[in-house]
């Protein structure tokens, strides 16, 4: 069987590893931009986690957007009108949070205060709009927690503590995203929930 440009865009198993490849390659690059200028620790990792956070939850909305608009003019949306609208809520209460938190990190140095306050906000934002929006989506909200911790953080070995957990998960996360990418199964039936 032939896969279609379309086929792939409204395949959710897709998406999720697709995030993470373009938050990993969004944040290298810039990280290395930022670098060359001179910037500390102190600055580069609470950008890095918002960015790469913002990244990731950002494309998969998009995704998720993108998929329900296809179907939509496909014909193959299996949804009333109101869970259409619910459907086109759910992306965009994730995307509004996901792309301000990435804007936000635009803003270090220059109003590094504002920043860090707006990013706290927005990851509070994503956290607790994906519990909302279901326990399963735990995993996904953990990030956000990191993301606020490294921000409250006063010693030097929690900060390291708090990323390495983060990268850890990440690269689990990551690693999760290829078994789920190669399953070619929806994210019920991986789940186990269908």
């Amino acid at each position: 069987m032939v896969i279609t440009v379309t086929d792939w865009l409204v395949d959710e198993s897709k998406w999720f590893f697709v995030s993470l490849v373009v938050a990993s390659v969004l944040t290298t690059l810039v990280l290395a931009h930022q670098r060359r200028r001179g910037l500390g620790p102190d600055l580069l990792v609470p950008w890095a986690l918002n960015l790469f956070y913002g990244c990731t939850i950002g494309t998969m909305a998009f995704g998720h957007i993108l998929a329900v608009t296809i179907k939509l003019f496909q014909g193959t949306l299996d949804a009333s009108p109101v869970m259409t609208v619910l459907l086109y809520g759910i992306g965009f209460a994730l995307a509004i949070p996901a792309g301000s938190l990435v804007a936000s990190t635009w803003r270090f140095p220059k109003d590094e205060p504002r920043a860090q306050h707006q990013g706290m906000v927005f990851n509070l934002w994503l956290g607790a709009t994906l519990l909302v929006l279901g326990l399963h989506n735990f995993v996904l909200a953990v990030p956000a927690l990191f993301n606020i911790a490294y921000r409250f953080h006063t010693r030097r070995a929690v900060g390291w503590g708090i990323v390495t957990v983060a990268g850890v998960a990440y690269a689990g996360l990551l690693v999760g995203s290829l078994i789920f990418l190669a399953s070619g199964q929806s994210f019920e039936q991986f789940s186990g929930m269908e």
